[in-house]
C-alpha cells in the first residue's frame, strides 16, 4: 500500500471491519514465535508440562495379586531461566552505558535545539527507557514507542523557551497485550502505524480499541460487543508519525531453545537418578537370622556362617552426562554470543589489562554491532520526532531543528582499565602530565571543595620545601 491508497482508505465510507483488516496488513506474529516468547516465563517451560513429562504412577499388589493404583509421586522438574539471562546480558551490553548524542552546533539556536532534545530525553529517563525497549524487543521480536505532548496549566522554560507543553513517551509492548501493525509503502517507509488492545472496565466489560497514527492525524475505532464505532480524528501537529518501531526476526534464544530443553531434561533425569541412589541399600549374600531394632545404637545384623552384607554404592556416575552438560552450556553461551561472567567463571581471573578485557568481551561487542543495525535507525527516528516537537513548540527554531544533524551513538558496555589508558596517554604525551593537578583532584571524587584541597596541598608542599632548605643549611 502506498500513501495515496492509504489516504483513500481512511477517507472512504466503508465497512470498518474491512478497513481495519487492510490497516493490519500482513504483520502477524507466527504461532511459533508466540510459543517461544512465552518461554521467557520459566513456569511455561516444557519441563513443567505434565503431559510431556508426567508424574510417576506407583502401583501396588492387592489381596488378590492384582496390580492396582497406589499413589502418584512427583518427578523432578529443573527449569533454567536461560531465556532471561540471554536477554539480560544482551540488554546490558547494548545499553549498559548511556547513548551519546553527537552534534556540532555552530549557532546559539542550534545549541538551543540540542539542549531541548537532551532535556526531553532526561525528563523521560531515556537511559532506563532504552533498556526496557531493548528487553521487550529481544524477548518478543517487536516493540514501539509513542511520543506525545501533555498540556500543563502553567507555562515553563525547562526546554530553554516558554511553552505550556511537556513531551512524554510511552512504550507499546506486545507482552502487555498490544498488537502492533506498522504499514510500509513500496520503498520501505512507514506510512501508518496501528495498535490494537483490549481494556476491561470496572464492570468486567471488555472494549477493543484500534488506533492508527499517520503524519496528519490519529484515528481511533472502538469495538463494543460486535459493533465498531469511529471516533473523531485528532490532528497530528508535528507532521510526522510520532511512533518509533523496531522488529527482529526471532527471539534472542530461538537458536538454542532445543539445547535448553535438552539441558533441563538431562538435569531433571539426573536428579531422579540421584534420588534413587541417595537412599542406602543393603545387599546380602546368605541368610539373615536377626535384624537390629529400629533406633538401636551399635546395631548388629546376625546371619548364618558365610553371610555377607554391604551397602550398594554408585561407583560409576556417568562421565558422559557431565560432558554433555558442559557441552550444552558452552553451546548456549557461544551460539547466543552471551559471555559467561558468573562468579565461578571469573573468580580465577587475576588483574588483567584493558585490552585483555576487550578480547574477553569481543563476541558480546560483535553482537552489539549486529544490534546497531536495528537501534541506529531506531534512535535516529526518535531524535527526528523530538526535533519536530521542539520546532512545533518554538516556531522560531523550526527551520534550525529540521536541519540540525544530531546523531545518537551507542556505547557498548566495557570495564574500563583507566590505569592502562593513563599510561598510554602519558607515553604519547612524552611522559608529561596529561591533566592538571586540580583536574586530577576533581576526578578522584574524594573531596567536595576542589579549590580548598588544592590550596592545602600547595601549602603543605611549600612548608615541606622550607623544611628541606632549613635542614640543608645545617
Amino acid at each position: 500500500m502506498n500513501l495515496q491508497e492509504l489516504t483513500q482508505l481512511l477517507g472512504q465510507e466503508q465497512d470498518i471491519t474491512t478497513k481495519l483488516k487492510k490497516l493490519r496488513g500482513r504483520n502477524k506474529i507466527s504461532e511459533e514465535t508466540e510459543k517461544l516468547t512465552a518461554l521467557y516465563d520459566i513456569e511455561k517451560h516444557d519441563i513443567y508440562d505434565t503431559v510431556k513429562r508426567p508424574d510417576r504412577i506407583v502401583m501396588k499388589e492387592d489381596d488378590e495379586g492384582n496390580m492396582v493404583y497406589d499413589r502418584k509421586e512427583l518427578v523432578n522438574r529443573i527449569a533454567l531461566p536461560f531465556q532471561k539471562l540471554i536477554v539480560k546480558r544482551a540488554v546490558s551490553f547494548v545499553f549498559g552505558n548511556p547513548v551519546i548524542l553527537q552534534c556540532e552546533t555552530e549557532t546559539d539556536q542550534e545549541e538551543q535545539v540540542l539542549e531541548a532534545v537532551k532535556r526531553i530525553l532526561h525528563e523521560n529517563k531515556s537511559n532506563g527507557f532504552d533498556r526496557r525497549i531493548a528487553r521487550e524487543l529481544f524477548k518478543t521480536t517487536q516493540v514501539a514507542e509513542c511520543w506525545f505532548p501533555v498540556a500543563k496549566s502553567e507555562s515553563h522554560e525547562d526546554y530553554g523557551f516558554p511553552t505550556q507543553f511537556k513531551i512524554r513517551v510511552t512504550s507499546f509492548n506486545t507482552s502487555d497485550g498490544n498488537k502492533l501493525y506498522p504499514l510500509f509503502d513500496e520503498t520501505g517507509d512507514m506510512i501508518a502505524f496501528s495498535r490494537e488492545f483490549t481494556i476491561e472496565d470496572d464492570e468486567d466489560k471488555k472494549k477493543t480499541y484500534f488506533e492508527t497514527y499517520t503524519a496528519e492525524e490519529k484515528r481511533t475505532w472502538i469495538q463494543d460487543g460486535n459493533v465498531w464505532t469511529e471516533q473523531p480524528a485528532v490532528p497530528n501537529t508535528i507532521g510526522k508519525i510520532p511512533i518509533v518501531y523496531a522488529s527482529q526476526e526471532q527471539v534472542e534464544w530461538e537458536d538454542v531453545q532445543s539445547k535448553i530443553d535438552r539441558l533441563e531434561k538431562l538435569l531433571s533425569n539426573f536428579a531422579e537418578t540421584n534420588d534413587y541412589h541417595a537412599s542406602p541399600k543393603i545387599f546380602v549374600e546368605g541368610n539373615i537370622t536377626g535384624w537390629a531394632k529400629k533406633g538401636e545404637q551399635g546395631a548388629i545384623i546376625q546371619g548364618e556362617p558365610g553371610t555377607k552384607a554391604y551397602y550398594l554404592s554408585w561407583d560409576q556416575a556417568p562421565e558422559s552426562v557431565r560432558l554433555e552438560i558442559e557441552t550444552l552450556l558452552r553451546f548456549i553461551f557461544s551460539f547466543t554470543q552471551t559471555p559467561d561472567i558468573s562468579f565461578d567463571s571469573v573468580k580465577g581471573l587475576r588483574e588483567i589489562s584493558g585490552e585483555a578485557l576487550k578480547m574477553l568481551f569481543l563476541d558480546a561487542h560483535l553482537k552489539v554491532q549486529d544490534k546497531r543495525e536495528i537501534f541506529d535507525d531506531y534512535l535516529q527516528r526518535r531524535i527526528s520526532i523530538l526535533k519536530a516537537f521542539v520546532g512545533t513548540m518554538n516556531l522560531a527554531l523550526k527551520p534550525v531543528a529540521s536541519k540540525l544533524l544530531i546523531e545518537p551513538e551507542i556505547q557498548p558496555f566495557i570495564i574500563n582499565d583507566q590505569k592502562a589508558m593513563i599510561e598510554r596517554l602519558t607515553m604519547a604525551n612524552g611522559n608529561k602530565a596529561i591533566v592538571s593537578q586540580k583536574t586530577s583532584i576533581a576526578l578522584s571524587g574524594l573531596v567536595d571543595d576542589v579549590d580548598a584541597e588544592l590550596k592545602q596541598i600547595q601549602a603543605e608542599e611549600k612548608e615541606r620545601a622550607a623544611n628541606d632548605t632549613f635542614e640543608t643549611a645545617f
